[in-house]
């Protein structure tokens, strides 16, 4: 019989260092999900404020020419005395203002892409433009506003 012999422990190796702890590479992304959120509720926001209530208007460039083409005219004349007459395709008689929404629904009816210009004075004030504007905006009307070309 042999007796056994006791063994001696090996002899550490100097080279072989490890690590105790290791470094973790998972990365925390609660923090990152929150700013997106943030800055998606951000963009949302200002993105209405922009542009509330604005007509959609085709402004052509006073060098060029606008891609549409207007089949109705809307003409804003300065009568003096802080009165105004409104002419619908260059007609020599006046509209009344309360008659031009019922006039412009009647020439446009039958329009597919219902766009009509405004041609007004330069000493027109821009309120009575606007009234023009609204009266495009109640129906769904597309506006070209006519400049002159420099």
């Amino acid at each position: 019989m042999r007796s056994a012999k006791p063994q001696k422990p090996p002899k550490p190796n100097k080279m072989a260092l490890k690590r105790i702890t290791k470094a973790d590479p998972n990365i925390a992304m609660s923090s990152m999900t929150d700013i997106v959120f943030l800055l998606l509720i951000f963009f949302l926001v200002t993105s209405t404020l922009v542009n509330p209530n604005a007509l959609k208007l085709l402004l052509p460039k006073s060098t060029g020419q606008v891609g549409a083409k207007a089949t109705v005219s809307v003409s804003i004349k300065d009568w003096g005395e802080d009165r105004y007459t409104y002419h619908i395709n260059g007609a020599q008689e006046p509209v009344q203002f309360s008659d031009v929404e019922d006039e412009l629904v009647e020439l446009l009816q039958t329009e597919e892409d219902p766009t009509f210009s405004i041609y007004s004075d330069e000493s027109v004030p821009i309120g009575e433009i606007v009234q023009v504007m609204n009266i495009a905006k109640r129906n769904h009307y597309k506006v070209i506003l006519a400049t002159q070309p420099e």
